[in-house]
């Protein structure tokens, strides 16, 4: 009787310790209310890989959601795009971190569709720290995609899978020039 309970114990246990999802979850905090990200982790493993070093290593902790790009504020000659963009650009005493080798949607397979979370860039090899949520699809960010010149596209890696509805809030919160005012505080990003 004493080992079956014992059995049944650690069977427990081990159900208990179970992995909740396949690929790591994320949540963005902010006030307006939590955005959970599903990482791609089996797509873009570099990228996923040094975003959760950055949530490791604190470096969101009072990050801002601080960029919009809509129809109304890119110019008329543009490839319209539609997101919101955070990281770290704003926070003072910000660190300084390596850029991560740039995976394109050609290698990942990861095309920017509605919630699908990316990271900003210059050149490629440049992205690090600010990432973007794509409002709808967006196609042009895809590798031979418009939005950039070199047409490399940007790095995708996961998907919004629940508060999407958070993320259209602070789409349409006010904003200057392409710039939120006053920008949308992130308390943290954490794993779940």
């Amino acid at each position: 009787m004493y080992t079956r309970i014992l059995f049944i114990i650690f069977c427990a246990t081990l159900i208990g310790c179970k992995k909740k999802y396949p690929n790591p979850h994320i949540e963005i905090q902010t006030k307006i209310g939590g955005i959970e990200v599903e990482l791609y982790a089996d797509k873009a493993p570099k990228t996923v890989a040094a975003f959760l070093s950055y949530i490791d290593s604190g470096y969101y902790r009072n990050a801002t959601f601080y960029r919009v790009l809509n129809y109304d504020n890119q110019p008329s000659d543009a490839s319209k795009a539609e997101l919101i963009q955070g990281g770290i650009y704003r926070k003072k005493n910000k660190p300084l971190v390596k850029g991560i080798e740039h995976e394109t949607t050609k290698q990942t397979g990861i095309s920017h569709k509605d919630g699908v979370i990316s990271l900003a860039r210059l050149e490629p090899g440049t992205g690090s720290t600010e990432f973007f949520i794509c409002i709808g699809d967006q196609p042009g960010f895809d590798y031979g995609g418009v939005n950039n010149p070199d047409r490399q596209g940007y790095a995708a890696f996961g998907r919004v899978v629940k508060g999407m509805n958070i993320v259209r809030t602070i789409y349409n919160r006010p904003e200057d020039d392409g710039y939120f005012d006053p920008p949308v505080y992130i308390f943290n990003i954490i794993r779940l």
